[in-house]
């Protein structure tokens, strides 16, 4: 009470205050006149001035004798004496005026400031789009998430193909989002966060954006290296501007990519710097993570294709605690994503996806699109009137070896060394059992460094190999140099690629697969880990006897396999002579070609896709 008392009391005193200081100028400015200068010097000429203040460009006069109306004051603006004296002896009224300077003081004080203030926005505007933080300063703490609605998605399951089970998988999302008192009856709860995990291109940015089409509710995007800045606190900020914005439409998806930006193990590389910052939002979306409630229809869906570093307590039960694997299509999954770019392609009627399936093993949905328009660019630029089979091994030929390089003039020794190395190739695969089928041969350069190349196929889907395979593999990629000992008695540096791959299958046979009986069966290495495509150093848990026994095994087998392709090449001299012979003619040679010229293979079911094998 005696608050509110004195609340009150203090305004009536300020208004009585108000009121004096109002009264005291009016009074005031009711007891000066002012007047011209003519009338101020009458005035002192007549005596009727008693005092006078002088100023800098004013003069106040006061008067002996009060006006009737109450003046006591005048005041004047002050004439130069010299033209003061000769406007009197003219007899006229004359006064000065009183230049206003309040605007030009004024604004040469606000100009400078107003252009310091533009110049400072503009710098800083400049920067800010630079470090990616758009807006203004104000603005930086702001999610940068876009925002979709079902309209702009666009996208639903039919959209995409080839990751069955992952559709499958995330089918329960769209049920959930759809109608949550129902799918949530028997008191089952969604999953808080959902992280899709494969190789890059194979889909897991299309799938996430299927799942919000399909279940019609807002679809908040943005990667995961946005909410980190130079600035320390700016993408905690961000993870809270984006639940906060998030929870408002809910229900709604949040979707995440390239998660490892963020989510990278705390401490894991600590070389690299900018750790405060990443933990700091990591810290941030943990603490997000744990405070909302799936219940109210929000999801969290994120993508990466390095799980491997991601923080453990980002990926614990409660948070990510399902992951979606979106592996690369095998050949059904290819055949129906094919389907799905095809549908805006004009093609002739000798396409067939079931075969341009079987030529693309290993090829992910982004190459499978990549290699539809390359083959559309290929029948264009021909001028043709629909797209042909021919156009899409052409573009296969394109994606695998590289551009064609005819420019690429090498002279006849080379061309031969060349053709008897593809070939050697060829009909080692031709002869061994379980080896991939030839597809094509050809010695046009192509690429940067690849003289020829043998395109072969696989008849299936491979998931296991065994020693008797492994050993095939090895001997048909030390076909080229076996061929070149054949036939010339000498070796070249063409065969530099397949010895790296061959000495490559041979180590992980005795190191990692235990396929060396006198070395047992133990894993002495795993398999290699690489960070940003560099291998990172591993440290060897055996021995140097061990490592000696180890190094011998590795040049045993590629020894082995080198010898058996050179038995197999001898032995078949004349064959490979005669369709070396139509090679260096033809520049081409396709594998049905290769077989009728060389006899071998003949029994082996007709190709089915893979692998481009090149001298360097």
């Amino acid at each position: 009470m005696n608050q509110k008392f004195h609340f009150n009391f203090a305004y009536v005193l300020a208004a009585m205050l108000a009121v004096l200081v109002i009264q005291t100028y009016l009074s005031g400015a009711r007891s000066v006149e002012t007047v011209p200068y003519s009338e101020f010097v009458q005035l002192l000429d007549d005596g009727k001035i008693s005092d006078v203040a002088v100023a800098t460009s004013t003069l106040r006069g006061v008067l002996r004798e009060s006006r009737p109306d109450g003046v006591r004051e005048v005041v004047t603006q002050r004439v130069e004496p010299q033209m003061a004296a000769a406007l009197e002896k003219s007899g006229v009224s004359f006064h000065a005026v009183r230049e206003n300077t309040f605007l030009r003081e004024m604004l040469s004080w606000l100009i400078p400031i107003a252009l310091f203030y533009l110049l400072w926005m503009f710098l800083f505007r400049k920067f800010a789009e630079r470090q990616g933080m758009g807006g203004g300063l104000m603005s930086i703490g702001q999610s940068k998430a876009k925002v979709y609605v079902e309209a702009d998605t666009k996208v639903s399951f039919a959209d995409v193909a080839g990751v069955d089970e992952a559709k499958a998988e995330l089918q329960e999302i769209v049920n959930f989002l759809k109608d949550p008192e129902a799918y949530g009856r028997l008191g089952a709860r969604l999953p808080k966060g959902i992280l899709l995990v494969g190789p890059p291109g194979t889909g897991k940015t299309l799938l996430a954006r299927a799942v919000a089409g399909e279940a019609g509710v807002p679809f908040f995007s943005i990667n995961g290296s946005e909410f980190v800045e130079m600035f320390v606190g700016v993408g905690a900020a961000r993870v809270r501007d984006l639940f906060v914005h998030a929870r408002e439409k809910a229900p709604a998806i949040i979707f995440i990519d390239e998660l490892d930006a963020l989510g990278r193990a705390r401490g894991a590389f600590p070389m690299s710097g900018g750790h405060d910052e990443k933990e700091q939002t990591l810290n941030q979306l943990l603490s997000e993570m744990d405070g909302f409630d799936p219940r109210q229809g929000l999801v969290l869906l994120a993508a990466t294709n390095r799980p491997e570093v991601l923080d453990p307590a980002l990926l614990r039960a409660g948070r990510f605690d399902r992951q979606v694997l979106v592996d690369r299509p095998d050949r059904i999954g290819r055949i129906q994503i094919l389907q799905v770019h095809l549908r805006s392609v004009r093609l002739d009627d000798d396409v067939d996806p079931e075969r341009i399936a079987a030529l693309t093993p290993g090829f992910s949905g982004a190459d499978l699109a990549n290699l539809v328009n390359e083959a559309a660019l290929l029948a264009t630029r021909r001028g043709g009137e629909a797209v042909s089979a021919d156009d899409f091994t052409r573009a296969i030929e394109r994606i695998v070896a590289g551009l064609e390089k005819r420019n690429r003039i090498l002279n006849p020794h080379e061309r031969q060394v060349v053709a008897y190395h593809e070939l050697g190739h060829a009909f080692l695969a031709l002869s061994l059992k379980g080896a991939d089928t030839v597809h094509k041969v050809s010695i046009i350069p192509r690429g940067v460094g690849a003289l020829g190349y043998t395109i072969q196929r696989p008849t299936e889907d491979r998931y296991l190999m065994t020693r008797e395979e492994l050993e095939n593999k090895m001997a048909v990629l030390l076909g080229g140099r076996a061929a070149e000992c054949a036939v010339f008695d000498e070796i070249s540096t063409g065969a530099a690629d397949d010895l790296a791959k061959a000495t490559d299958i041979a180590r992980s046979m005795v190191t990692r697969f235990g396929m060396v009986p006198e070395l047992g069966q133990v894993v002495y290495e795993e398999a290699p880990q690489s960070y940003l495509g560099i291998a990172a150093p591993q440290e060897h848990a055996y021995s140097d006897a061990t490592a000696e026994r180890i190094d011998q095994s590795v040049r045993e087998l590629v020894d082995a396999a080198f010898q058996k392709a050179l038995s197999i090449l001898r032995a078949h001299r004349p064959e490979l002579d005669r369709t070396a012979e139509r090679l260096l003619a033809q520049e081409t040679l396709l594998g049905e070609e290769i077989k009728a010229l060389s006899g071998l293979g003949m029994d082996v079911e007709v190709p089915v896709a893979e692998d481009a094998r090149k001298p360097d």
